[in-house]
């Protein structure tokens, strides 16, 4: 398949260009190939060993929600230069979305994490750069039955900061370093937020605002938008794919 096919697919899928994001974000295709994509790579950051990983299985696409760019202008020179020089030698295109993929409705990292739940999407909360970025529904289930099936639903150990009530009804996700969307939460009318890390202070949010806040990793919890981001190039177009896993446990 054509690359520039594929990537005016995701961006009209993803709405990339509409979703407000960090400037450094630089979400869409952020690298370029020949202009030939046979075979898909997803990985939740790109870095040298994902980079590596995807040339190794063959892949002419990476599909990234982390991309090169955060650190803003830099010199192509030491590691930068090794990530760049690493997609062009071995013909591999990057794509990254952010937060178009945290927000999307359908492989979206909030909206996935909350069909693992088994909780279906109500609505949407948090602010961000003037549009909501949080997905919340609702649940009836004790602190711990919640904390054990986030942990089954991810792999991981989750962090519970106890500052609501014992059992959690209304509850809102953002995947990722959300901590300090504790207060918005309460807003909302929620009485538990999901998210993957926080600051030291988060936990002082959680018990002044009454917040039962879940810490379940940032790696953890986007791994499951760029899988299924994936998966639906797959079946739309016949592209084979794979996930490189490369956890940071953070």
């Amino acid at each position: 398949m054509r690359l520039d096919e594929l990537v005016r697919y995701l961006d009209d899928y993803l709405r990339v260009r509409e979703v407000a994001d960090d400037r450094n974000a630089l979400n869409g295709l952020q690298v370029e190939n020949a202009g030939e994509v046979r075979r898909i790579a997803a990985a939740v950051d790109a870095c040298q060993a994902t980079i590596e990983a995807a040339a190794a299985q063959g892949a002419d696409l990476l599909l990234v929600h982390h991309g090169l760019f955060w650190s803003g202008l830099e010199p192509l020179t030491g590691r930068t230069y090794r990530r760049v020089s690493a997609l062009l030698r071995h013909g591999v295109a990057l794509y990254s979305a952010h937060l178009p993929l945290d927000r999307h409705p359908e492989v979206g990292n909030n909206a996935l994490l909350a069909r693992k739940l088994g909780m279906d999407v109500r609505g949407w909360f948090g602010d961000h750069l003037g549009a909501p970025l949080g997905a919340w529904g609702e649940l009836d289930l004790p602190r711990d039955a919640l904390r054990e099936r986030i942990e089954g639903a991810l792999g991981v150990s989750a962090k519970v900061l106890p500052g609501g009530p014992e059992r959690c009804r209304r509850i809102g996700i953002i995947t990722g370093a959300a901590g300090g969307f504790v207060r918005q939460a309460r807003d909302a009318g929620l009485d538990t937020f999901i998210t993957g890390e926080a600051h030291h202070w988060t936990y002082f949010d959680a018990e002044e605002y009454g917040v039962n806040v879940v810490l379940a990793g940032h790696y953890a919890t986007e791994t499951l938008g760029v899988q299924a981001l994936a998966a639906h190039l797959a079946e739309r177009f016949r592209l084979p794919w794979a996930f490189l896993d490369h956890p940071t446990g953070l």
